[in-house]
């Protein structure tokens, strides 16, 4: 069957778009006709896959942002054209922009799948919820990241087609870390809602001694104000920028891991959390959603940095609790393998079709 993944934009580096082409790649192999298309051109491209299997579509030439009228129209007119080529499936709308921008768009012969890969908890804090509320009830399912947030959902927004699917894991390592070098890892992008500013305050505050260092992976707009909170701090040598690194390389990084930390302000079901317990690394995180506490890391209340740089202090402390943690959060780590996650993906396009 066909698959079409749709995306604001399916290149930029996030977790929309590597959950995307995780499943692009995956779905692709299993003989399926797939198709990433971004609605919008990346402005600065990110490569998930090295040799995809899919097809791949760029519908505007111009990165996402204000649009007007006709623009709009003209856009709408590609991506009817486009999709008119592809043989009917199942159309998977990866946010509530996205699916807004497909009403009236998307041919009826394809089955409609609204994602949403943030929590309940972020969509009642923006606009997200009216629009989820206002466009997901018409789709032909809903798609949510963990039953928590499916439940939630279905009872405040009156779903009646709210169904759960984690995120996969592109890899299973075969290795995993040792443990031992004093290092705690961030991943993400450097930009506010992440706050990484309270993961290098939990670091200082946590009395973890050198040679411990913190490594941040990623880059944004925040760079060089973090660079002055990591000075503000104290520990401005012992914090690392190391900007992007390619998606072949994380499992080096994790191998070189003691500790993850996930400080954001929301999150769905994160990537990171799943890559760092498949990789047998423990982790810290604020209790943010029901996909954070799906992924099995060390939960403090969410915003209390103290409560943090204990957990922080304790694990840095203890190898024998890193690797008792780490062991424990590989083992939760096999639900979300590639191989299942794609299988609950197929019962779903099942249950569509019958």
């Amino acid at each position: 069957m066909s698959v079409v993944f749709a995306c604001l934009d399916a290149d930029t580096l996030g977790g929309i778009q590597q959950v995307t082409h995780t499943l692009a790649q995956g779905l692709a192999g299993r003989g399926h006709e797939v198709h990433v298309i971004g609605l919008h051109r990346a402005a600065r491209p990110f490569r998930y896959v090295e040799r995809p299997r899919y097809e791949r579509h760029v519908i505007s030439s111009r990165p996402v942002g204000p649009q007007g009228p006709v623009a709009r129209a003209l856009a709408a007119r590609r991506l009817r054209a486009l999709l008119g080529g592809i043989r009917p499936g199942h159309a998977v709308l990866t946010s509530p922009s996205v699916v807004r921008r497909l009403d009236g768009v998307l041919p009826e012969a394809f089955h409609s799948i609204g994602q949403y890969h943030g929590s309940y908890d972020h969509a009642s804090d923006c606009w997200h919820l009216a629009a989820i509320r206002k466009h997901y009830p018409a789709l032909d399912q809903a798609v949510f990241l963990s039953e928590d947030d499916a439940w939630r959902f279905s009872e405040d927004a009156l779903l009646p087609n709210a169904w759960s699917l984690p995120n996969p894991l592109a890899l299973w390592p075969e290795r995993t870390s040792a443990l031992a070098t004093p290092r705690v890892l961030g991943v993400g992008r450097l930009e506010g809602v992440k706050r990484f500013d309270r993961l290098i305050s939990a670091f200082a505050r946590s009395g973890v001694p050198g040679p411990w260092e913190l490594h941040l992976i990623g880059d944004g707009s925040e760079r060089e104000r973090l660079r002055a909170h990591a000075a503000a701090e104290g520990v401005a040598d012992r914090v690392v920028f190391r900007g992007p690194v390619p998606a072949a390389r994380m499992t080096d990084e994790y191998l070189d891991a003691a500790v993850v930390g996930l400080t954001s302000d929301h999150e769905g079901l994160p990537v990171v959390l799943l890559e760092a317990s498949a990789h047998g690394v423990p982790a810290v995180a604020f209790d943010v959603s029901g996909g954070v506490r799906s992924a099995g890391p060390v939960l403090v209340p969410p915003g209390d940095v103290d409560a943090f740089a204990a957990e922080l202090g304790r694990l840095a402390g203890s190898l024998e609790e890193r690797r008792r943690l780490g062991a424990a959060a590989r083992e939760r780590a096999r639900a979300f393998r590639l191989d299942r996650v794609l299988d609950a993906w197929e019962e779903l396009f099942t249950h569509l079709r019958r």
